[in-house]
């Protein structure tokens, strides 16, 4: 009988931004030589660390707000990890990194500070730096409270990788554009739900089934406004199990 696959905890961002009445997310296309979801499109994510559970992140974090109650009850005793990691991995890969400043404001990208911070984004890949060390150097504090938790998916039995992913969203800071890192990820696209469904439906926009599930959720809101306003007041977090067709 084979051995089950290990199932790793993991929390993926949806990145959003307004473009005129619609919504834009965040997309980037994993090299082919990933041993997972190989030249697929998908949004900023991974797995789940030991670190981002440290208490130590309460003292560089703001939220989550008493409206997200709800959320944080939804992701249960863990859910610092969850919301830590899901910032840490859009910085890592994305490039966006969801905190404010001290003066109260997100973090905006600038003449003066772009470069800094794209250099902490490989030695924070390689574990040479923490999340929490590059708050504190840069005097910044998580945006938890920026960031939604709306589901989970748990990859079915029979995969060879195996993922319980919490899934949230956020709208991107302004002055912050994001980029893939030449390494896990060589492509990144700013596009609408509707645009990527279209795509993947052509054939040239490959994604995996959970990010088509998300790209359809996505495309049912109106607008960019009614989407974030969802999000942030929304009490039902379904979990999907999805099974791996017979045959």
């Amino acid at each position: 009988m084979p051995a089950v696959q290990p199932v790793r905890p993991a929390a993926t961002v949806i990145i959003a931004r307004e473009a005129g009445s619609e919504t834009e997310i965040f997309m980037l296309r994993r090299t082919s030589k990933a041993s997972f979801a190989g030249g697929m499109f998908v949004f900023p994510g991974g797995r789940v660390d030991g670190d981002d559970h440290l208490h130590k992140y309460d003292a560089v974090r703001q939220g989550p707000s008493e409206s997200q109650a709800p959320q944080q009850r939804a992701l249960g005793n863990e859910w610092r990890g969850y919301w830590v990691a899901g910032i840490r991995e859009s910085f890592e890969e994305a490039g966006l990194l969801l905190a404010y400043t001290e003066s109260g404001e997100l973090l905006a990208y600038d003449d003066a500070n772009r470069q800094r911070f794209d250099a902490y984004r490989h030695p924070l890949h390689a574990g040479e730096l923490s999340l929490l060390e590059i708050c504190e150097r840069e005097g910044l504090s998580l945006a938890m409270d920026h960031i939604h938790f709306v589901n989970r998916f748990v990859t079915p039995l029979g995969r060879p990788r195996r993922f319980d992913t919490r899934f949230f969203l956020a709208e991107a800071p302004s002055g912050q554009t994001g980029g893939h890192d030449d390494k896990e990820t060589v492509d990144s696209i700013w596009i609408s739900p509707a645009e990527a469904l279209v795509r993947n439906d052509a054939g040239s926009f490959d994604l995996m089934r959970v990010t088509r599930i998300q790209l359809e959720m996505l495309a049912r809101h109106a607008n960019h406004r009614t989407l974030l306003g969802w999000a942030g007041n929304n009490q039902n977090f379904p979990i999907h199990r999805p099974l791996v067709p017979a045959g």
